[in-house]
């Protein structure tokens, strides 16, 4: 994940207020139901996602320990919550529940993979399934999802993929 304070504006490290701040000026500007255009909206709602991510985790450096915003939670408990969040089509809800691990082990990573994968960001869950197979190299189903991941990042750069991604866009405006 990128700097959460770069993603919202700031410069260095800001406290709550500005946090807060720049996060309601981002959020009029880039939210989703503010566009028509079915492309910018999706554009849009990844905007926001990386916004409410970078919202959250901003806010946790930024709090002290004793009262920060989202209580943490193991990396076991974590993905629990994501493949609940997945089993209602909640994309975005299982990647905000990883995000409240600060401990990462290879099952974290591997959800998160399987997370973007469900949100076609295909070049990034290859990066967690990658993290993944590092810490247990021995995980097949770890590198399944590598592979799996390489492949989609493969097939969406030809033309093929190019038009199956638009066409699925497509689908979901009706």
């Amino acid at each position: 994940m990128n700097n959460p304070f770069e993603v919202l504006g700031l410069k260095g490290w800001a406290g709550p207020d500005e946090i807060r701040s720049a996060y309601r000026t981002l959020a009029r500007q880039c939210h989703p139901d503010m566009i028509q255009d079915p492309a910018e909206k999706e554009a849009a709602q990844r905007r926001m996602v990386a916004l409410n991510l970078a919202y959250e985790e901003a806010l946790r450096l930024a709090s002290p320990r004793t009262g920060s915003v989202t209580p943490e939670l193991s990396s076991a408990e974590a993905v629990l919550m994501a493949q609940r969040a997945m089993a209602r089509d909640n994309p975005e809800g299982a990647l905000r529940s990883l995000v409240r691990c600060e401990k990462r082990d290879g099952e974290w990573y591997y959800m998160q993979g399987k997370v973007l994968m469900a949100m076609d960001e295909y070049d990034s869950a290859h990066q967690s399934f990658r993290e993944a197979v590092r810490l247990d190299p021995d995980n097949n189903v770890f590198r399944a999802g590598a592979l799996a991941a390489a492949v989609a990042q493969q097939k969406e750069q030809r033309l093929p993929g190019k038009m199956k991604k638009v066409f699925r866009n497509i689908a979901k405006k009706f």
